[in-house]
């Protein structure tokens, strides 16, 4: 047997190990019983009572809008924390920035939570806003640890960028704001997408800053999934989860149909 051949024994059972659950998941989201343990018959009636449960909905869309809020003001913020590093490599404090910056990604979530929770509880204390926790501390908190993501994923996109185009441009007459929204941003707007996509999932995902910065009638989904497998595993969570992974595989496929399809065009006839 030839060395890839050989190798395709260890990749196929670390594949398993990594997707052969999602599908066992799956596979019981559909089963008739509620007994998670053995397969009874097929129906889709988890389908149905997961729209019918309230709470699991509510906590979905609050989910959503915070993502989409806090992925929205990281993406801004670590837009331009990313083209400050990448283009100003020396100013005065730069070193502090950059650590600032960075902490986030080496920090555990649980400083990173109890953090961000005394510093709310000391702005209400001292000016009175934010008033108590909610979905805004809970946006606030995932903005802030979004950010420091999308400033990498910039920085790293401004690293190869071709300044000749700039300079072209302002020795035209075009001033620097100019420059930077018609040429530099569309240039980098591949980088800030994928910033803007990964700061949604990481607050979609978080459940132990949230745990902290969040309060009564701010229950997120990590939350409330947590909740409910702490009382016991249920057909309706293998639904919930099944779905988030036809979500998630969907935008995958569509993805890689954008890029096959701009090689295509890209190719020569």
């Amino acid at each position: 047997m030839t060395a890839p051949r050989r190798l395709l024994v260890p990749l196929g059972l670390g594949f398993a190990f990594l997707y052969l659950p999602i599908l066992l998941m799956a596979l019981f989201s559909f089963n008739d019983s509620r007994m998670v343990t053995s397969f009874t018959g097929f129906s889709t009636r988890w389908y149905a009572a997961l729209w019918q449960n309230a709470p699991l909905r509510e906590a979905l869309f609050l989910s959503l809008r915070i993502a989409a809020v806090s992925a929205t003001a990281a993406t801004v913020i670590g837009t331009l924390a990313g083209f400050a590093l990448a283009r100003w490599r020396r100013f005065r404090g730069r070193a502090g920035f950059a650590a600032v910056m960075a902490a986030p990604l080496v920090m555990p979530e649980v400083i990173t939570g109890l953090s961000l929770l005394l510093l709310f509880v000391a702005l209400e204390s001292a000016i009175g806003v934010p008033a108590g926790r909610g979905a805004g501390t809970v946006a606030i908190a995932h903005a802030t640890f979004g950010a420091a993501y999308v400033a990498v994923v910039v920085q790293s996109r401004l690293a190869d960028f071709d300044m000749s185009l700039e300079e072209a441009a302002m020795d035209l007459g075009a001033r620097p704001w100019t420059v930077f929204r018609t040429i530099t941003l569309p240039l980098i707007a591949p980088g800030v997408a994928a910033g803007w996509l990964l700061a949604f999932t990481l607050s979609l995902d978080d459940l132990v800053v949230a745990s902290f910065v969040s309060g009564p009638g701010a229950t997120t989904l990590p939350m409330f999934v947590f909740s409910a497998v702490r009382l016991g595993l249920s057909p309706e969570l293998y639904a919930l989860a099944t779905l988030l992974v036809l979500l998630v595989g969907a935008g995958l496929l569509a993805a890689l149909w954008l890029v096959f399809r701009a090689r295509a065009r890209r190719a020569p006839p």
